[in-house]
């Protein structure tokens, strides 16, 4: 089933989402320059190594929808899946197109909706840039382009939902670490590729964003990750950034409520 922006459920299309599987992850950026040219992202101005990994985009942002990450941990010399006390861990990241979207949540202007695949999309016509969306985040994956102030983000490749196709990353993904479908089904297909890892040794490895329980209400791209969530700058324990809102606006119109009432007997006391 898909979701509606509050998360609530709809009948009809199935959701549909991504399951990356980081121990696939070969960091060749086929995701990154498939996503680019068929949504017609601009060229990050850094081409250059940042000096902090063999990467040149460093984060998501309004230019990068895609980010494969090159992560450095040191391991002891012993450890088998290192190289001179060095272990790769490397994973492309995206927008998680949470079931609880905060982005939604604030945005004044509709310019984010929830698609029928239960996807998170901005309209960049409608979109103000007020920024409010880049704020909410929870996983800091919203950004506005500096020459016009919209915000930009990952859409899934909406455009070929549509007609049927996959997105344009997962399309080009050469070992299946990228893998797109029904969300359901591919919890499913994470959960025994985890006891795959879990069986080989792997006892690091887990799923991030899968939980339907989590603080966002599970997200629509998740991970399997080889080490903790920090190692590749995810927060662990996110929460929809709005999840206060309804008691905060209780509190507020009771405290409205009261200052009229106030009000109101001030005024006829006066009166009298």
């Amino acid at each position: 089933m898909s979701v509606t922006s509050l998360g609530m459920p709809t009948v009809g299309v199935p959701r549909k989402g991504f399951f990356t599987d980081t121990s696939l992850c070969i960091g060749c950026k086929a995701c990154e320059v498939a996503c680019k040219e068929w949504n017609h992202v601009p060229a990050d101005s850094n081409l250059e190594l940042t000096g902090e990994s063999f990467d040149n985009t460093s984060a998501l942002g309004a230019n990068t929808w895609r980010h494969v990450a090159f992560i450095e941990k040191q391991v002891p010399a012993a450890d088998p899946s290192g190289h001179d006390g060095v272990k790769w861990l490397m994973s492309s990241d995206v927008c998680k197109h949470c079931t609880h979207a905060a982005c939604l949540d604030v945005c004044p202007t509709g310019a984010l909706f929830r698609t029928e695949h239960g996807t998170v999309v901005v309209q960049q016509d409608v979109c103000n840039g007020c920024g409010y969306c880049v704020s909410a985040c929870p996983y800091g994956v919203i950004d506005q382009r500096k020459d016009d102030g919209r915000a930009f983000k990952c859409t899934m490749c909406y455009d070929r939902l549509e007609v049927g196709e996959e997105p344009a990353c997962a399309k080009a993904c050469p070992t299946k670490s990228i893998q797109f479908g029904e969300l359901d089904e591919l919890r499913e297909r994470a959960d025994a590729r985890l006891a795959e890892l879990h069986e080989r040794g792997e006892e690091n490895a887990q799923l991030y964003g899968r939980d339907p329980d989590n603080g966002v209400g599970g997200d629509g791209a998740f991970f399997l990750l080889l080490d903790e969530p920090e190692a590749y700058g995810l927060p662990p324990d996110p929460i929809v950034t709005t999840r206060d809102l309804p008691a905060m606006w209780k509190r507020a119109a009771g405290a409205a409520a009261g200052l009229l009432a106030g009000a109101a007997l001030v005024f006829w006391g006066g009166r009298k």
